[in-house]
This record gives structure tokens, sequence and C-alpha cells, in this order.
């Protein structure tokens, strides 16, 4: 009751203050409608807008569209087209249906809300209703073969800058396409309760994102050396900032707590735990497997826009399962992840290519033994469903996504996805493939279209799926539009200044060894290797650039990759410049290593046209690997680190 009547004055509360902003706004799809998804994804990296969450707010594609007018009128009116969907009081978001013919052994179809490849028919939809501009309800769902889920039902009251959603609502906390580690639609939408903005709050472009949801019932919750039965909950928040136009920096945590006998948290332990997850999130000798909070997982995310001639994003993730060596700030169990997205090439295709990789500790948990699931599924990367339930091992996947719009009409995507699980897992893993075809076209009011979906397993199985499916659309493509929105005011982004280059040169490093309690700690002798990168940046002040750079060094005979998120370069007057970067470190060893990474640097421009010369100091502080192989020290720990600390001498070509 206490809980029901904070919502209740919450509400009366946003009701009271809606007249300072604009009203509620509805979201767009998430992974239920393809074809126009990918068209908006297209549309906001023209319109120099990084998407760090999704789903995205139908009002933030609105304000986009001025300039990706100017860039891009064809596009500009195919996404208009569909936001004509949320203009009225009442109508239809979404509504699609489709009939498959399955083969094979049975496995989850990737980001398709717990659908599994046997599945031989599916259907979605939301309606809703608009009594103000300060409250919505959509009523939705989805059904596929044995399940039914009510996914897009949900209230939603507020303003721009503080918007309540209570009901099934769909959450992706990273800005990848393709994977989100910590949550994103692999598994069934949970019923939560949501506070965010889609309006940036300050000159920083804050954007705010906390919840509370309600996972699926677990009869494995750990407890008073037994198990107890009951619905585990998810806290969630996400920060972000877009201080300069094009580049975000975000932040996003994931709590799982109580259930059954473990019921009961208050906020304040919720808070404790949150800013102080080493004490109370970790078993140790002031805290028992039934004192500890529950689980938790973080991550630092990043998204750059390249403005240039071929405009791009480049995006990270860097996430974390646990904290390291009782550091709240470090990140355990890590898991990198990178990608980059191209909106535009040649006229009619647009292409995406995305890594991950994670180490042991991900979606399995010594309290929740079902690990970070609903109803069965991984809620993060679709990658944790592939391997032996309750299998702690890691893994790496890569996915390709390629658009093409042909001349005769309609739209081809082609995806293809791969992965492989470490080796020193028990069972004898695969490398699983699986390839996604699918064609659609506008029909009359509908878009119509045929998708196969077939690959082999980790597991060496066949599965294939192929399907026919038709949505609710928005008429003709080459249906006049002409005057449906106002550009005279609006500019193609700005692009001067914006730069490719890559560097060359050398590195001089010695890294801090430290295997195990019982073994000393040693330091490598000074070594000289080859140092390389690509990078790009682009003008955000008359003196400061912003960019992003991917670096590979041989660091005592293993290879060590730099990933700057934040590349900060202030221009003197005079040739000079200085620098200074933040990131994530990968070390390549016998079973990778993660850790954060940063560093200071000079710079004497244009030494030659075009050339630079430059001298970094970089330091990659805790990279941290798990001892799991036979080899591996038996001692207190179960992780070894590396501190490793390192100058580059290089030479910088621009583009």
């Amino acid at each position: 009751m206490n809980k029901a009547g904070s919502v209740v004055a919450l509400v009366l509360l946003l009701g009271n203050v809606a007249a300072f902003g604009r009203g509620v706004s509805p979201y767009l799809p998430l992974n239920l409608e393809p074809e126009i998804e990918r068209q908006i994804e297209r549309a906001l990296i023209l319109a120099d807008k990084p998407v760090m969450t999704r789903p995205i707010a139908a009002a933030t594609v609105l304000d986009a569209l001025p300039t990706v007018c100017r860039i891009d009128l064809v596009l500009c009116r195919q996404v208009r087209l569909f936001l004509d969907r949320y203009m009225r009081s009442s109508g239809v978001m979404y509504a699609s249906a489709e009939g498959a013919v399955t083969g094979g052994t049975e496995r989850p179809v990737p980001n398709r809300h717990g659908m599994s490849t046997e599945s031989d028919w599916q259907v979605a939809t939301s309606l809703f209703f608009q009594p103000s501009d300060y409250a919505i309800v959509s009523l939705g769902g989805i059904a596929y073969q044995g399940e039914t889920i009510p996914t897009g039902s949900m209230l939603s009251v507020g303003f721009d800058r503080m918007q309540l959603d209570i009901g099934y609502r769909g959450h992706w906390l990273s800005p990848l396409l393709d994977s989100s580690m910590l949550l994103g639609t692999e598994a069934q939408t949970m019923p939560s309760i949501t506070l965010s903005n889609y309006q940036p709050l300050t000159r920083l472009g804050l954007r705010y994102e906390a919840f509370v949801a309600r996972m699926s019932r677990s009869d494995s919750i750990a407890f008073q050396n037994g198990f107890t039965s009951g619905h585990p909950k998810i806290a969630g928040l996400h920060l972000s900032i877009e201080p300069v136009s094009g580049w975000a920096l975000g932040v996003n945590r994931l709590m799982q707590y109580g259930g059954g006998a473990r019921g009961g948290n208050s906020i304040g332990d919720v808070l404790e735990a949150f800013f102080r997850p080493s004490r109370f999130d970790n078993v140790g000798p002031d805290l028992s497997v039934d004192e500890q909070f529950g689980n938790q997982v973080a991550s630092f995310t990043s998204r750059f826009l390249f403005p240039g001639p071929t405009p791009f994003a480049l995006y990270f993730e860097y996430a974390g399962e646990d904290t390291s060596r009782g550091r709240d700030y470090l990140l355990g169990n890590s898991a990198l992840s990178a990608g980059i997205h191209f909106p535009r090439l040649w006229q009619r295709f647009d292409l995406a290519l995305e890594t991950s990789e994670w180490q042991n500790g991900w979606y399995v948990h010594h309290v929740y033994q079902d690990g970070l699931t609903n109803e069965g599924r991984v809620i993060g990367h679709w990658g944790g469903d592939a391997r032996l339930t309750g299998d702690a091992v890691g893994g790496r996947s890569h996915m390709l996504r390629l658009g093409w719009e042909p001349r005769f009409g309609g739209a081809f995507e082609f995806r293809y996805r791969t992965i492989s699980n470490e080796e020193y897992s028990g069972v004898d893993y695969e490398r699983g493939h699986d390839v996604t075809l699918r064609y659609s076209r506008p029909w009359s009011q509908f878009v119509v279209g045929a998708e196969v979906h077939a690959g082999r397993d980790v597991f060496g199985e066949d599965f294939s799926r192929a399907a026919l499916f038709i949505r609710f659309g928005d008429g003709e493509a080459d249906r006049e539009t002409h005057g449906f929105v106002d550009i005279g005011s609006s500019s193609p982004v700005d692009f001067e200044g914006a730069e490719l280059f890559v560097d060359f040169g050398v590195n001089v490093h010695e890294v801090r060894i430290d295997l195990d309690d019982t073994i000393p700690r040693r330091t490598t002798d000074a070594e000289a290797a080859p140092h390389f990168a690509i990078g790009v940046r682009r003008p955000v002040s008359r003196h400061s650039d912003i960019g992003a750079r991917i670096e590979l060094d041989d660091i005592d005979g293993h290879l060590l990759v730099g990933v700057r998120a934040l590349d900060y370069r202030y221009r003197f007057r005079s040739p000079l410049a200085l620098g200074a970067f933040l990131g994530a470190a990968r070390y390549d060893l016998a079973t990778p290593a993660y850790g954060l990474y940063g560093g200071v640097g000079a710079q004497w421009r244009d030494l030659l046209p075009g050339w630079d010369l430059g001298i970094d100091v970089r330091y990659a502080s805790k990279v941290a690997r798990d001892d799991l192989l036979p080899t591996d020290p038996l001692g207190g720990r179960n992780d070894s680190f590396y501190d490793i600390a390192s100058a580059t001498l290089t030479v910088s070509r621009r583009f």
C-alpha cells in the first residue's frame, strides 16, 4: 500500500508540473518492426543524435527530422510517414503477423522477446489513446507459440523532462544494435515502473532512466543453506550526457535482489548496495550469502558520430558483472563490445559491424542460480543463451548487418552472427553461426515480406525458420509527402574539421604482474615494440576536439587493444596541442584480461602538411584475467592483475 501510494503521489505531482514542459511521448517499436527501426537508426545518425538507450521516444525522432530532410529527403519521408501514426489522439502504433515453417533443433531467436525457432507464428500489436498532452494509455502485446506477453501495455504520464511509465515497457541499456550486455530484448518484457526524460537536461545534455521491474518466478534462490522461491526484482539506472553535438557518454547499473524469503529490501538497502557495491554485494568475512544484497552488473558506454562525407557512428560498451580488488569503480568479470554503423553507403546501402567479448561470470550467480534470466532466457546479450544453462564460460560474438534498397523497390537486409565459447569449459562447444535474410516492400496500406533464419548452434545442431509476414504500413513509399515538415531553418550537419587519422610509431612499456597473493609481484624490463592506431575526431569549439580511437600495441609479447571512448584534444594557436583520454583495454593472454585505460599526450600538428608528431603517456590499471586454466596459480585469489605503463612516439596521417 505504501508503494502504491507513492506511485499515486508521483502521478499527481507530474500532473501539477506538466504545464512547464512538452507532454509525454509514445515509444517506437523495439525489435518488432525491423524495417522502420533500421530507417530510424540511420536517420538519427544523419541528424547527429547519438542514441544510448532504447526504446526511442517518437518526439526525439520528430525533432531530428528537419536535419534529416536536408541530407536525405527520401529517408526523411519514410520516417515521417511512420510517425504520422503517432500524431493523433488514438490509433495503431504497430501491428504485424507472421507464419513460419520451422526445422531442426529449437534455439532462441536472438532479441525476439523470448521466441524460439520452433514457433511457427507470431503476432504483435500496440494501440494507444491519448486523452491529454500529458497522458497516454497503450495496449499492446506479443504472442507466439506457447506464450503471450503484454509488451507495450502501459500508462504514461508526465512531460518531456519527467515521464512515468507503468506497465510492460521495454528496456535496452546499450548503444549497440544487436546486443546489450545488461538488458535488452532477448527475454520477455518484465512489468516495471520507469521514470525517464526524452528532453535533455542542462547544458550537459543529461538523460536519465530509472526503473524497477519484477522478474519471473525462480525456485533456485539461495537462502539459509537451502533455496527459497519467489520473484526477484531488478532495479536499473541509466545516466548519460551529451555535452557536445554528436558525442555521448553513459553509465548503467542493474541490481537483482529480493525474491521469496530474501524479499523485504528497503530503499536504504538499495541505496547502500548501489553506492557501496563492494561492501554490500560481495560475500566475505563480514558478509554472508544470506546478508548479501544480491547481484549487480554495470557498464560504461559511449557513442561518437563522425559527420564526414560518409558519416558513421562508432560506439563502445565496457561492462562488469562484479567489482574488482574491493574497489567500487573497478569492474570485474568484464565484457567489452564495440560497433561501427554506416547509415549511407553508395546511396542504397547501409552497414553495421559489432563485436562483443565477455569473461566467465556473466549471467550466472551463486545466490540467483537461474542467473540474470526471465522466463528461461538471459535478459542481456543473446550469446548468454548459446551455452548450457548455468555454465560459467566466457565467449565472443560478431555481427554483420547489410541493408540494400534496390531500384526495383523494397528493401533487403542480410545479417550474419557468429559466436564461440571459451575452451576451458568442460563442454565441447563448437563455433555457432546464424544467417538472416529478409525482403520487404510496401503493398497498399501494408508492408509484406519474407524472412529466412537458419544456422548451426554451439552444440553442432542445425536450425531453420522461414516466415512470411505482413505489417500495418504507411501506404506506398512514393506517396506524395511534400510540405509535411518545415526545413527552412535547418542545415546539414557541419563536418568541416572532422578527421580520420592513423598513427604509426613505437611504444616503450613495462608490466607490473600480480598473479596471486602467494606469489611475489614483479615488473618486466622496459621494452620497445610497434604501435598502431586508427581514430576519428571532430571540432566542438574553436580550440577543442572530441574523438574516439582504437590502439594496437605489442606489450611483453602479447597484443594490447586500447579503446579510447573519450579522446579529447585542445589546440593552441601554435601547432602545439595537448590531449587526454579514458577508455578500456583488452590484454590478449591465455584468457582475455580487461581493465581501465587512460593517459595524456602532446602533439605537434602539421609537421608536414597532413602529418602530425605525437607523444603519449598511457596506463592500463588492474587489467584482470580469470584463473580458469590448469596452469594458473593455485592460491587465495581467482584472478591475476597486470598494470601496464607505456609511452608512445607516433607519426599521424590525417585524412
